[in-house]
């Protein structure tokens, strides 16, 4: 591998991708038992139990409004590391309308793209092999899903 690849995830969402650093997932699972959150926004689907974690499930598509509502029937949890280095959320994990697929990036096979606008927790737009995806910001994204699932809970330890 060159120094200029990086392996990564394409995460199919509701009408978009998500492209994520393949060191950054964990797993990726089926459908388990959501424990909703009282009062969490519209995009926070919930919280499961995994390898002894309470895990967050968002709606990567809802938060950043690309579309009002992910079907959660027949989807995967794309189950990632934060990166706010917080004992207690070490894990969120995304929902994916579909089997995430591993890529490797380029210059070659990369282009950048001009956002119109740039939702929250969103730090870039790029094609990569033909599949146009959104880039994430990690770390605004893990202190969002923190402050909304957990709420007063600090982020950083």
């Amino acid at each position: 591998m060159a120094d200029s690849e990086i392996r990564s995830v394409l995460v199919p969402l509701a009408d978009a991708h998500l492209l994520i650093p393949n060191a950054t997932v964990a797993e990726v699972v089926g459908e388990t038992k959501i424990e909703p959150v009282s009062d969490g926004p519209d995009w926070l689907l919930g919280t499961f139990l995994w390898h002894g974690w309470q895990v967050p499930l968002i709606s990567f598509a809802g938060l950043t409004e690309v579309n009002d509502a992910e079907p959660t029937q027949g989807a995967r949890l794309c189950i990632t590391k934060t990166l706010i280095n917080n004992e207690r959320m070490p894990y969120i994990a995304i929902l994916a309308q579909g089997f995430p697929r591993l890529t490797t990036v380029t210059e070659d096979n990369m282009t950048e793209l001009p956002l119109d606008r740039k939702p929250i927790a969103v730090a870039g737009k790029v094609i990569v092999d033909n599949t146009e995806a959104l880039i994430p910001d990690l770390d605004r994204l893990g202190h969002l899903v923190a402050h909304a699932a957990f709420g007063a809970l600090p982020l950083t330890s």
